[in-house]
């Protein structure tokens, strides 16, 4: 198994270091060659104005946006949702989501950098109790179509989706030091 890490900006060195922990072969992924032979890829949290910009600059937008239109799995946290969205309702108007989980989504729905907070979550059918939500300036989706799956919910607001092999978390699950989610999307949709 080998996982792509899109390290253009942001959490991609601890998006590494679970995938590490769990003992899965890696790579940063920063050109389209690296994209080559990956069998999921992972969109981390940052800045997702910046990382929509580095997606062009990087020539990767196009060959990703191929690959998880063919069914490539994606796990995409916090900017990562935002990246992975049908539609950004404040984004700039030079932003272009990938447009492969069927949703739409703020940016900073919750706050700015002050307004972080951790939450345990009941993410469905994990096992070990809640999960250890670490939102940092997260995105708040705002609607869910016909194929996106709620896994998680905080406050009745949806923050862990999936789509298909498209998996996104409006919180960063790489900063809990609870490996469960990175496991589970390993085993449901890579294995």
């Amino acid at each position: 198994m080998k996982i792509g890490v899109l390290a253009l900006q942001g959490a991609f060195r601890e998006q590494g270091e679970v995938l590490d922990a769990l003992g899965v072969e890696s790579i940063e992924v920063r050109v389209p060659e690296d994209l080559g032979a990956l069998d999921a890829v992972i969109l981390p949290g940052g800045e997702s104005t910046t990382m929509n910009l580095l997606l062009d600059s990087s020539g990767l937008r196009e060959p990703l946006a191929a690959l998880l239109a063919d069914g490539l799995p994606a796990f995409g946290t916090c900017a990562g949702l935002i990246l992975l969205a049908t539609e950004v309702l404040d984004g700039r108007p030079d932003q272009r989501p990938l447009g492969v989980l069927d949703l739409s989504v703020r940016r900073n729905g919750y706050g700015r950098q002050r307004d972080s907070f951790e939450a345990p979550l009941d993410v469905r059918d994990l096992a070990g109790g809640p999960f250890p939500g670490v939102f940092i300036r997260a995105p708040v989706v705002s609607s869910c179509g016909p194929t996106t799956d709620v896994l998680a919910r905080h406050e009745g607001v949806p923050v862990l989706v999936r789509t298909g092999p498209v998996w996104a978390s409006a919180f960063h699950p790489e900063l809990s030091g609870d490996l469960r989610l990175h496991q589970r999307f390993l085993e449901e949709v890579v294995a």
